[in-house]
C-alpha cells in the first residue's frame, strides 16, 4: 500500500514535472517566436531549432530531457528497489510525465512529441537500447536529413532492443506505449515524408 501511495504522488508530481516546456520558456524569456503559431507548431527542439537557432534548439533538448530524468531519479530514490511493483510504479511514473509532456496543462494540453522527454526516461530505465537507438537516430538523419525519421526509426528501435535486452516487461510495456504515442504525434510528418513535403531538419540562415 505504501508504494502504491507514494507511486501515485509521483505520478501526479511526474505529469506536472513533463507539462514544463523547455522551449516555450526560452521563447518567452528571450521575446522571441510564438512557438505554438510559428514553425511546424511544435514546441520541442526542431522547430525552437529553426526558429531561433541551434543553440537555444541544443538547451530545449537538454531541458525536455531532463525532465524526463527527474521524475525517474525521484522514484529510484523514494522506492524500494528490486521487486516488479517498483519497476511497474517506475514505468508509470515514467508514463505521466511523457503524457505531460505531449499533453501538458500549462498549454491547454498541446504538447510536444515526446521524443527528448523518451529519451530522458530511457536513460535511466533502458540506457542500453539507447545504445542503439542513438547511433541509428544519427545515420538517419545524416542520411536523410529529416529529424521526424531519424525519431521515428529510433522510438521503434527501443521496444525490440528492451527486449533482446532482457529487460523487465513492465519498461519494455511502456516503450511500446510511448513508442506508438510518438508514432501518433508524428503522423504529419509522415505524411509530409510520403508525399516528399517534408523539411530538412535545419535550414535557419544567419
Amino acid at each position: 500500500m505504501a508504494i502504491f501511495i507514494k507511486g501515485i504522488l509521483l505520478a501526479v508530481l511526474a505529469y506536472f514535472i513533463g507539462s514544463i516546456s523547455t522551449g516555450v520558456i526560452l521563447s518567452y524569456y528571450l521575446g522571441q517566436k510564438n512557438l505554438q503559431k510559428e514553425g511546424s507548431g511544435n514546441i520541442g527542439a526542431t522547430n525552437v531549432t529553426r526558429l531561433m537557432g541551434k543553440k537555444w534548439g541544443l538547451l530545449t533538448l537538454v531541458g525536455d530531457t531532463v525532465k524526463g530524468m527527474i521524475p525517474i531519479w525521484l522514484g529510484q530514490w523514494v522506492l524500494e528497489a528490486g521487486s516488479e511493483p517498483y519497476f511497474l510504479t517506475l514505468s508509470v511514473i515514467a508514463l505521466s510525465a511523457f503524457l505531460g509532456h505531449l499533453f501538458p496543462v500549462y498549454l491547454h494540453f498541446k504538447g510536444g512529441k515526446g521524443v527528448a522527454t523518451a529519451l530522458g526516461i530511457f536513460i535511466l530505465l533502458g540506457p542500453k537500447a539507447l545504445l542503439v537507438a542513438i547511433p541509428l537516430f544519427v545515420l538517419v538523419v545524416l542520411w536523410g536529413k529529416y529529424i521526424s525519421l531519424g525519431s521515428i526509426s529510433a522510438v521503434l528501435s527501443v521496444p525490440i532492443s528492451l527486449i533482446l535486452f532482457n529487460y523487465n516487461i513492465y519498461v519494455v510495456l511502456l516503450s511500446f506505449i510511448m513508442a506508438a504515442a510518438i508514432i501518433l504525434k508524428h503522423k504529419e510528418n509522415i505524411r509530409r515524408l510520403l508525399k516528399g513535403e517534408e523539411k530538412v531538419w535545419y535550414n535557419r540562415k544567419g
